[in-house]
């Protein structure tokens, strides 16, 4: 894994909870326009659950992924945050965390370094070459 792999798997987790929570939005809004339909005509036991059941079971399943997927993330974000750090120069220091804590798009980090969006590519070219990556060992988990 490269540098720029390492810092991005924050922003990929991040991407990934606004996706669920995305389908979640969706599975709420499709489990408000279920309807139940009474009726007083025996059922089949082996039917299986309802559409509305089956929403909201999805829904738990989903939220359940999104808090599990946040306690990663939130370490993930601070054991990248101690690797920027280490970073011996403060601008780029700066810049990796703008990308890859905030997620900042490009064009904005080059206005609030006051810098051309080249220039700051070009920045975060040579800020990657600085970063040194955690040793990890066989299920990715960084040794202690």
């Amino acid at each position: 894994m490269n540098a720029k792999e390492y810092l991005s798997q924050a922003r990929n987790l991040d991407q990934r909870i606004i996706t669920k929570t995305q389908m979640i939005d969706s599975l709420n809004d499709l489990a408000t326009r279920c309807t139940t339909t009474y009726s007083d005509m025996p059922k089949n036991p082996n039917h299986g659950n309802s559409r509305l059941e089956e929403c909201v079971m999805k829904i738990i399943d989903l939220e359940e992924q999104i808090t599990r997927d946040m306690e990663k993330l939130v370490d993930l974000k601070k054991e990248i945050t101690h690797v920027i750090h280490s970073v011996s120069n403060p601008e780029y220091q700066d810049l990796l965390a703008k990308r890859y804590i905030c997620c900042e798009a490009w064009e904005k980090i080059a206005v609030d370094m006051n810098y051309e969006l080249r220039y700051v590519h070009k920045l975060h070219s040579r800020a990657l070459q600085e970063v040194k990556i955690p040793e990890s060992n066989e299920d990715g988990h960084k040794k202690t």
